[in-house]
């Protein structure tokens, strides 16, 4: 009877463990029967405690901890980015307006006159585009339903065919929701804009569901985008009820390439109760409960002390210079009070969406009120706050004081900082943008993230960026924010292990670990810094002892009946980054 190995060795040219005891290594031994680490080492050392396991020598490959993106919104961004839906970002290769027009143009002489067509990734300031109207995309689609949503997420674009659809006969848009408003005419008609999660919703959720007929799929799409830039675990930030079945589908198919912490929206009635799933925790759990404090850097809705220059690129964005301040919080004081007076004692994480450092004050004040009567101050609670680009130095060092964790947002520097730094902000305040440097020695438990559609899920272009201070382009932006190597690749591991509660299994490579591993095809510990996404390529994911098959896993989710998941694309809309 031929005996089946239950352990199997990894030899790679190096592997990085990010365990401070223990740095490198040249082999490590897996348990296949559940995927975790039970020797890391030598390949002479580990081959002569397990002469039995099957080697697998991966040459010149380097391994590394798969990266960890612990703030996305992999069910939007699916919905939004992926097939049938068109992502127009200046990054994925429409750097100016008229390139977006160009592809309208396009796309409305070749889509059947049936089709609606749903764009993401509309940037005023990088790309030059006005703020749009019903009546500019009139122009270009005509009774085909259109919609577009800014890259911020806070915003959303439409034509007149779209009011038709959602049946404004008179073509004005119902009363504004909570938290939320219409743009409209001194008519009351609508402009063909909608501010913010609630009008967004109504006015573009009927047509997007309308035009992504596999939903599931899109979704999946995303997922394959993370895998293939190395990342193993991530969140879902705007977890609604309504997504679990979509998370759990694809969670439960074989070949799931990531494991997922749901955030819930602090607006959900149910967002305070517990999460009870079929699949393994391991795969799919609750992390939270998420809020937003204030808006978008790119549409001028952050909650800070300082105005907008009044440059050329504010102005064709129609971006108001401010300073906004307190006026743009979405909750008042007494709101978050409340909110988080109800919601601490139920023992969630919380995580605060803010940008500017008006909004990080209040959001601290209401952290520390909350801690301290409910006992929590000097204890392990590990709540968040997100992005936090218009932030200050001293803010960081309050919230490590509080115990508070900093998850920061690369592509704000990466993709706007040539901007930030002249054109939106003065000096002293664009070049700062995205403190790393302060957030590391502020002593807080600093990651890094992508934010779904924001920008694309490349954990090694925010460690490059982090760590040189130069945007793509080169320019260098304040070198006194770079970051060690050690500390960036620390964001997108160990750190985002812990922010999610998973240090125990997930983050380095140890002993009684999961085997979830990226493969690269250098050391980014040899490489130049400035060139490490030119030099390093993600050749494939492992999850759990396995390596990752990701046309498989869509595979498997594109045989699911695209009915079963029809409602998740305006599931997905409840957003605000």
């Amino acid at each position: 009877m031929r005996i089946v190995a239950t352990e199997m060795i990894l030899k790679a040219s190096s592997i990085i463990t990010m365990e401070e005891g223990q740095p490198r290594a040249e082999a490590m031994a897996i348990d296949t029967t559940d995927g975790t680490i039970t020797a890391v080492g030598s390949l002479a050392d580990v081959r002569s405690t397990r002469p039995s396991a099957e080697l697998t020598d991966l040459g010149s490959t380097v391994l590394m901890p798969g990266f960890i993106d612990p703030h996305n919104h992999p069910a939007l961004s699916g919905m939004l980015t992926q097939e049938p839906a068109h992502w127009i970002a200046p990054y994925v290769g429409y750097p100016s307006f008229a390139d977006v027009q160009e592809r309208w143009r396009t796309l409305q002489r070749e889509t059947p006159t049936d089709q609606p067509l749903v764009f993401a990734g509309l940037d005023r300031l990088l790309q030059g585009a006005p703020e749009l109207t019903n009546s500019l995309l009139d122009e270009v689609f005509g009774s085909r339903p259109t919609v577009v949503l800014d890259n911020s997420g806070h915003e959303v674009y439409f034509n007149s065919a779209v009011m038709a659809a959602n049946g404004w006969t008179d073509g004005k848009p119902p009363a504004d929701p909570a938290g939320a408003r219409f743009g409209r005419n001194t008519d009351g008609t609508s402009n063909g804009r909608a501010y913010e999660t609630a009008a967004v919703l109504l006015a573009a959720g009927k047509v997007i569901s309308q035009a992504i007929p596999h939903p599931l799929l899109s979704l999946a799409r995303w997922f394959q985008t993370m895998a293939g830039n190395g990342i193993t675990t991530t969140s879902e930030h705007t977890y609604t009820s309504r997504l679990a079945k979509g998370y759990q589908a694809c969670a439960s198919v074989g070949h799931t390439p990531l494991r997922v912490a749901l955030y819930q929206m602090s607006i959900d009635p149910d967002c305070g109760a517990q999460f009870n799933s079929p699949v393994p925790t391991s795969l799919l759990w609750k992390q939270g409960i998420k809020l937003w404090a204030d808006g978008s850097p790119w549409v001028g809705t952050i909650a800070s002390s300082f105005p907008y220059l009044d440059s050329a690129v504010v102005r064709n964005a129609e971006i108001p210079l401010g300073p906004g301040g307190e006026a743009m919080m979405n909750y008042s004081r007494a709101e978050l009070d409340e909110v988080l007076t109800k919601y601490t004692p139920l023992g969630w994480q919380f995580a605060f969406h803010v940008n500017g450092d008006v909004g990080l004050d209040i959001v601290l004040d209401a952290y520390e009120r909350a801690l301290a009567t409910h006992g929590l101050l000097g204890t392990d609670h590990r709540w968040r706050v997100e992005h936090v680009g218009g932030c200050r130095g001293d803010q960081f060092d309050r919230a490590a004081s509080l115990g508070v964790t900093i998850s920061l947002l690369p592509a704000q520097f990466i993709y706007w900082g040539d901007l930030l730094d002249g054109q939106m902000f003065p000096t002293e305040i664009g070049s700062q943008w995205m403190r790393a440097g302060d957030a590391f020695r502020s002593g807080a438990l600093v990651t890094f993230h992508n934010d779904g559609l924001v920008s694309p899920p490349i954990p090694l272009l925010n460690i490059q960026c982090m760590v040189t201070r130069r945007t793509p382009g080169g320019t260098l932006h304040g070198p006194e924010q770079q970051v060690s190597l050690n500390d960036a690749f620390k964001a997108h591991t160990i750190n985002a292990a812990r922010q999610l509660g998973r240090e125990h299994d997930l983050g380095t490579i140890a002993v009684g670990k999961s085997a979830d591993l990226v493969e690269l095809s250098a050391d980014p510990f040899v490489v130049d810094s400035a060139k490490l996404t030119d030099e390093v390529a993600v050749q494939g994911t492992w999850l759990a002892g396995t390596k990752v098959d990701t046309a498989a896993f869509l595979n498997a989710i594109g045989a699911i009946d695209p009915k079963e998941h029809k409602d998740l694309p305006g599931s997905a809309l409840s957003h605000r980054c």
